[in-house]
């Protein structure tokens, strides 16, 4: 990856509606040779998707919350895995090394429609113990990283 590939991903990471030509006059390539190179960076699996951030609050989803899990080791946690990945309030799943197996991030309309998904994630056998801690506000929320500083 060089300069102009770096200088591309930036811009990618602003603007992922850019059309090619917007980014070949910022980089000063022909519209081809950023097709290519973007096909190169897509192959290389380093443009993992493009994609659309919607606001929750336009949907009216004012609460979000990070739900730590501790789950019994020895039990199935097939039930708990499925109700998760089905949830679609909870928008991050991940097994976590420390105190707790899991981190979920619950986003949803409010205190109701909380307790009934922590109500769910109870009643799962292999659940034994829950943190939630309630996001007061989102001073970084970066849905990428940033790409590393080209040689």
């Amino acid at each position: 990856m060089d300069r102009i590939d770096n200088q591309i991903l930036h811009l990618l990471l602003d603007n992922a509606r850019i059309s090619l030509s917007e980014i070949s006059s910022k980089v000063n390539l022909s519209v081809s040779a950023v097709s290519e190179r973007l096909k190169k960076l897509e192959n290389s699996e380093m443009i993992q998707q493009y994609t659309t951030i919607l606001n929750p609050k336009a949907f009216h989803k004012d609460l979000t919350v990070i739900m730590l899990v501790t789950l019994n080791g020895f039990a199935d946690d097939t039930e708990f895995t499925q109700y998760v990945l089905a949830e679609p309030a909870i928008t991050e799943y991940y097994h976590i090394a420390g105190s707790y197996d899991c981190c979920l991030k619950i986003i949803t309309e409010n205190t109701s429609s909380l307790e009934q998904i922590f109500n769910k994630i109870r009643k799962c056998p292999s659940v034994v113990k829950t943190q939630s801690n309630m996001v007061l506000s989102t001073l970084k929320c970066n849905y990428s990283i940033e790409p590393p500083e080209a040689k």
